[in-house]
């Protein structure tokens, strides 16, 4: 969902480095860009340079042939043909992991994650443990998604794999509070939850800098859904007490997002973000007061995205509606209705 826009938020960067090219955010630390086949068309990557020359990249890209050819470019020009000696993954979707275990496997480097975030990726490749496409399909049924846009989902087949054509094998587990040593330095783990199930951001707090993947953003929210592994689940709850961990770091810390332009000013964003929610919420439970009948997820998805929605921006705009109906009949804000037929409705 779209975020008003910042206003107290500081840029120190005019523009994106462009493809194929670097920008130095703080000495020894790159930040590069990768397109997206998707409406939000870009990644950021940081690359850092270790004491021997060597170096750590932090995230991967999407898992395809013109992200890979733009990493070929930066192996000759931007690492000058040094290796990758650790490979570090925020979390598990395609546009972070998806390059992942192709340069595990090219530099024989470790592959830094944590473990929910390796076991999920490994459960959605196999299709198991209600990670697969039919369980989606069948959640969102059940929240009135209609039946053609469920299936032109089906249809899409596993599109995770297309993303992520393989996931790492093994992993240097990453848990909350860990000290990982990258670029010379130490950064800790801040967990995050709700967008991914134990999502990891890096702060050191000697260079004053958080990488902080997809839980702060700069000019969006970040999507939090609903999943078949945890129908009944709140992950806006999650997010919103997540955010405390960033509020708590120093005014001057320089945020690098994965999405965006890098920016000071958390305290200010965690306060956007707060407000973006809590408006949400405050918008879907006026129009369950003012509906006639019990309302689907699938009817409110309009309240929350008043925009066209491609195939994509559905299925994440139903999973985001499901999650925040959730925590409203978690937090004692709305009535949970489940009809004769397993079909889940939601009233005042």
């Amino acid at each position: 969902m779209n975020a008003p826009p910042p206003s107290l938020l500081q840029y120190p960067y005019a523009e994106p480095p462009p493809p194929g090219e670097a920008v130095e955010v703080a000495p020894g630390l790159l930040w590069i860009r990768m397109p997206l086949p998707f409406a939000l068309d870009h990644i950021n990557l940081w690359l850092a340079r270790e004491p021997d020359g060597r170096w750590t990249a932090v995230d991967s890209g999407y898992g395809n042939d013109t992200t890979r050819g733009l990493w070929e470019g930066h192996f000759a020009a931007t690492l000058e043909r040094a290796p990758i000696a650790h490979v570090v993954a925020t979390h598990y979707h395609p546009d972070h992991l998806g390059n992942t275990a192709w340069l595990a496997k090219r530099f024989d480097a470790p592959v830094s994650m944590t473990q929910a975030e390796f076991l999920t990726a490994h459960a959605l490749l196999d299709q198991r443990a209600t990670h697969a496409l039919p369980d989606t399909c069948a959640l969102f049924m059940k929240h009135g998604l209609e039946r053609d846009q469920v299936e032109a989902l089906a249809a899409r087949g596993n599109a995770y794999a297309r993303g992520v054509p393989e996931a790492p094998r093994t992993i240097e587990r990453m848990i909350a509070g860990d000290t990982v040593r990258f670029g010379g330095q130490d950064w800790t783990v801040i967990p995050g939850y709700g967008h991914s199930p134990e999502h990891a951001s890096l702060h050191s707090p000697s260079s004053g800098i958080l990488i902080s993947g997809d839980m702060l953003l700069p000019r969006i929210s970040t999507n939090v859904s609903v999943w078949p592994v945890e129908p009944e689940g709140d992950p806006v709850g999650r997010f919103l007490g997540s955010l405390a961990s960033f509020e708590r770091l120093p005014g001057d810390t320089l945020v690098l997002p994965s999405h965006g332009m890098p920016f000071r000013g958390i305290a200010a964003r965690v306060a956007e973000l707060r407000a973006h929610h809590d408006a949400r919420l405050s918008e879907l439970e006026e129009a369950l007061a003012d509906a006639h009948a019990p309302r689907s997820a699938g009817d409110l998805v309009p309240v929350l995205f008043r925009r066209p929605l491609d195939l994509q921006q559905r299925f994440f705009a139903t999973g985001e509606a499901i999650a925040h109906l959730n925590h409203l009949w978690r937090t004692g804000r709305a009535t949970r209705i489940v009809e004769p037929d397993g079909a889940l409705r939601f009233a005042a």
